[in-house]
């Protein structure tokens, strides 16, 4: 068994420099874990036809599954700050894979709630530590390293229900224990990225024992104020997400008449464009400004999202596909714009920020299923669209010089 793990762990080599074997790896696994979690979301056409749920009681699943995902991650992520764990990623993803098993076999509202409960939690232990290891292999391309990252969760996200049109609507629930295979991959790759992230720990001359923290030189105030103003874009962000994300199937359903699969396939467009848009992200919050990037990907994305409940079936999909290429490239400068504001709790920081994404999505996918029981699908999509315009509020935010060092080192910042 000894002999069994070092094969899986592998001899990693540890340089200071951007380590893209351990970003695409980490990038790989995000993929799989999000493509495992988009399931639940593709199978609410089934578990309304089969067992007759409401929006209301859908858009509870989603809860229950999205707060699971977040309240734990902020305290995952202040341990680990503390008390590093490179093989909690690992055992992360074997909670999701006894939560895939279970959901291919249960019927009952209460069981289904806590499969998707068990999932969530996997994915809360998964995403602090996750998101250490990408800023520890960033190489100082902090922008760049978290949208790999992000991009393999969006990939997941997006892939997720064009496999359900292809293999759990045809096959039906038990075809979802078919994804236990794609937890227990990223569970043995997820040995791997452990012992890197171990032997980085551990070695005396590895980059992170070498490293300095520079803090942030803004005052306390301005690093307050600048938080709020980033929750406050995370819930326009992923209040409009959720919607699109939970509803549009049965938005393009109602309205156009489309089948099932075709639905999902619409939303499989949406989310491809999401994944594309957040690797755009990290490209231009390195070169630009992490600031400029939140500004244009939520603000930007408005007049799309405005315009899409009032047009044909062809310009909605080219509108939806518009609204995920550009909104995407927020949550990537978001998150690195916050670690730069407080660069000694990068893991405290990621898990209330995936927290925060996973919560608001989950509060506004049961928010819109009770209000589309009480009106109806194509008004959430219209409240919905007015969600981006609160990115306006990003040019409040202080002008800061992204840290140029490597792995989780951060330099100086300055007001311009």
């Amino acid at each position: 068994m000894k002999s069994l793990l070092t094969t899986l762990k592998g001899h990693p080599t540890l340089k200071a420099e951007t380590t893209y074997s351990i970003l695409f790896t980490i990038g790989f696994c995000h993929l799989l874990n999000d493509m495992i979690q988009s399931v639940i979301p593709a199978m609410y056409p089934i578990f309304k036809e089969s067992f007759g749920f409401t929006f209301a009681q859908i858009g509870l699943i989603t809860l229950v599954f999205q707060i699971t995902s977040s309240i734990f991650q902020p305290f995952v992520g202040l341990y680990a700050d503390r008390h590093p764990q490179p093989y909690s990623l690992s055992l992360g993803m074997c909670l999701s894979l006894a939560g895939l098993v279970a959901l291919s076999f249960t019927s009952a509202y209460g069981a289904i709630l806590a499969t998707v409960a068990l999932i969530g939690g996997g994915s809360s232990v998964f995403h602090p530590e996750a998101s250490r290891v990408a800023q520890l292999a960033s190489g100082g391309r902090k922008s760049l390293a978290q949208s790999i990252f992000q991009v393999g969760g969006n990939g997941g996200a997006a892939i997720g229900p064009l496999l359900a049109a292809l293999i759990v609507l045809p096959y039906g629930q038990h075809a979802v224990g078919w994804f236990a295979g794609a937890a227990l991959l990223a569970a043995v790759l997820l040995l791997r990225v452990g012992n890197w992230y171990s032997l980085m720990l551990t070695g005396p001359n590895t980059p992170l024992r070498n490293r300095t923290i520079t803090p942030c030189t803004l005052p306390r105030t301005k690093i307050r104020h600048a938080m709020w103003i980033l929750v406050v874009m995370i819930f326009s962000k992923y209040f409009y997400t959720s919607c699109m994300t939970s509803y549009f199937t049965f938005f393009l359903i109602d309205r156009f008449g489309v089948t099932v699969q075709q639905s999902q396939l619409c939303l499989f467009a949406y989310l491809a464009a999401f994944a594309t848009g957040t690797l755009l992200g990290g490209f231009l919050g390195d070169r630009y400004g992490r600031k400029y990037v939140i500004l244009f990907s939520i603000f930007g994305a408005a007049p799309f999202a405005l315009a899409l409940p009032y047009l044909n079936l062809f310009w909605t999909i080219t509108m939806s596909i518009l609204v995920g290429l550009i909104i995407a490239s927020a949550f990537s400068a978001i998150l690195v714009y916050a670690t730069d504001l407080m660069p000694d709790k990068v893991g405290m920081i990621s898990g209330i920020f995936f927290g925060l994404m996973f919560g608001l999505g989950g509060i506004g996918s049961a928010f819109f299923g009770w209000l589309a029981d009480h009106t109806s699908i194509e008004f959430i999509f219209r409240a919905s669209s007015y969600l981006p315009l609160l990115g306006i509020i990003a040019l409040l935010l202080p002008d800061i010089r992204p840290a140029a060092g490597p792995g989780l080192q951060s330099t100086e910042h300055t007001t311009h």
